[in-house]
C-alpha cells in the first residue's frame, strides 16, 4: 500500500473517526484505524465494539492495500504535519508517513483482523431534516443515564410513528420526551440507541438536507456525504411515557421562560458544591418565589409569572435539572405543572409543546 494526500485532509479524517476508537480493551485492533487505499481514494474506518464510523477521501494511490495502526496516534501524529503533504507507505516493519525529507514509522495490525459491516439494501429507515434530528437529540440526550447499573437507560428510545419521529431519555431522576416531523421511512420503527451514538452523529451532521436513518436487526447506520457511521442498538424494553407522566396536576405555574433561567442560574452560583444544586420554589396564588442557600450566602427572588394556579405548594428542587429543562422547552413561556412536593413535576413549553420534562424533587431530610 502507497499513497499521497494533504496532510490536512487525512487530519480531518482521522480525528472523525478516531472517535470511534477504544481506549480500554481486550481487542488491541478495537483501538485501531483501518487504512484502505483502493482506486482514487482512501478510507478510515474504526470501530470499538459499538460504534464504527468511517470515513472517505480522495488520494493519489500508487498501491492499494490495507492496513490497521493504532488510532489516537495516528491521528494525533498526521494532526501535527495537516500543513504537509503525506507519502503514506505499508513496509514489512510498519506503517511509514514521509513528509519532506522526514519520515515516521508506526507499528501496525493485519488489516483482515478488522471486523466488517455488510449492508442490507433491504433494510428499514427513517428519513428526517438534519436540522430538526439535530434538535432531537439535543433536547432529550442529556437526560440519558450516565451509570452501567441499567445498561439500556445510557440510550434514547427513538419511534416512528403518525408522520413524527418520538425520542425518550430518562436517568432514573428525569425523563426527556421530545418529537419531531418526519420526512419518509418504511413505517413504524421503534429501536433503543446509545446517547454516544446520537451525540457523534450530531458532529457529522451538515446543512438542513434529508438525512435517512437506516435499521437492520440491531445496527443503526446513518451516511452523510463522505462519513458512514454505524451502531449496535440496545436491546429490550424501554419505559414509556404514559407509565411514568402525571395524568392530572394539582397545580399549574406559567413563567416567563428567560427570567425563570435567569434566576435558576443566580442560585447556581450560590449553591455551587451544594448537594443536587438545591433550590426551593415557594408557589403561592400570587406569585412564585425562588429560594437557595448556602454557606456562600443566599438568594430571595420574586419570579414573574403571568398565571398560577391549583394548590399552593412548597417544593425542593434540583436546580441543574430545572434549568437543563427550561433551555430545551420551545417558546418564550414554560409551564410548570406540579402535584406535592415529593411527586414528580413536569416542564414544557406554552405554545410549542413538542418537548416535556419530568423530574423527580428533592427530598428533604427535615
Amino acid at each position: 500500500m502507497k499513497f499521497c494526500c494533504e496532510g490536512v485532509l487525512l487530519a480531518d479524517a482521522a480525528i472523525t473517526v478516531s472517535k470511534a476508537c477504544a481506549t480500554k480493551t481486550l481487542v488491541p485492533v478495537y483501538e485501531c484505524i483501518k487504512i484502505t487505499a483502493k482506486n482514487d481514494s482512501v478510507t478510515l474506518t474504526a470501530f470499538d465494539g459499538e460504534i464504527s464510523i468511517k470515513k472517505t477521501m480522495k488520494a493519489d494511490i500508487y498501491d492499494e492495500g490495507e492496513t490497521c495502526v493504532n488510532g489516537k496516534f495516528f491521528s494525533d501524529f498526521v494532526g501535527k504535519v495537516s500543513d504537509r503533504q503525506l507519502i503514506i507507505s505499508l513496509k514489512e516493519d510498519g506503517l511509514k508517513i514521509n513528509y519532506g525529507d522526514s519520515s515516521t514509522l508506526l507499528p501496525t495490525l493485519p488489516a483482515d483482523e478488522f471486523p466488517s459491516f455488510p449492508v442490507d439494501p433491504t433494510q428499514d429507515y427513517l428519513e428526517v431534516k438534519q436540522e430538526d434530528l439535530k434538535n432531537l437529540i439535543a433536547n432529550t440526550v442529556f437526560c440519558c443515564a450516565t451509570d452501567d447499573s441499567r445498561p439500556i437507560l445510557r440510550g434514547c428510545a427513538l419511534e416512528a410513528k403518525d408522520e413524527k419521529l418520538y425520542a425518550t431519555a430518562l436517568d432514573g431522576f428525569r425523563m426527556a420526551v421530545a418529537n419531531c416531523p418526519l420526512q419518509g421511512g418504511t413505517g413504524y420503527l421503534k429501536i433503543v440507541c446509545p446517547a454516544r451514538t446520537l451525540t457523534e452523529i450530531t458532529r457529522i451532521l451538515e446543512g438542513d438536507e434529508n438525512l435517512k436513518l437506516y435499521v437492520e436487526k440491531n445496527m443503526l447506520s446513518v451516511s452523510v456525504a463522505d462519513t458512514v457511521l454505524k451502531s449496535k442498538l440496545y436491546m429490550g424494553e424501554f419505559v414509556r411515557k404514559e407509565h411514568i407522566f402525571p395524568a392530572s396536576f394539582a397545580t399549574s405555574v406559567i413563567v416567563d421562560k428567560a427570567e425563570l433561567i435567569d434566576c435558576v442560574e443566580r442560585a447556581i452560583v450560590i449553591t455551587r458544591g451544594v448537594k443536587f444544586n438545591l433550590i426551593m420554589l415557594d408557589i403561592r396564588s400570587t406569585g412564585v418565589v425562588m429560594q437557595a442557600n448556602s454557606d456562600m450566602g443566599n438568594v430571595n427572588e420574586i419570579v414573574e409569572s403571568s398565571a398560577v394556579e391549583g394548590k399552593e405548594l412548597k417544593i425542593a428542587l434540583n436546580g441543574k435539572y430545572l434549568l437543563d429543562a427550561l433551555k430545551a422547552v420551545d417558546g418564550e413561556q414554560a409551564k410548570l405543572l406540579f402535584n406535592t412536593p415529593m411527586a414528580p413535576y413536569t416542564v414544557t413549553g406554552v405554545d410549542e409543546q413538542t418537548n416535556e420534562y419530568l423530574m423527580m424533587p428533592v427530598k428533604l431530610d427535615n
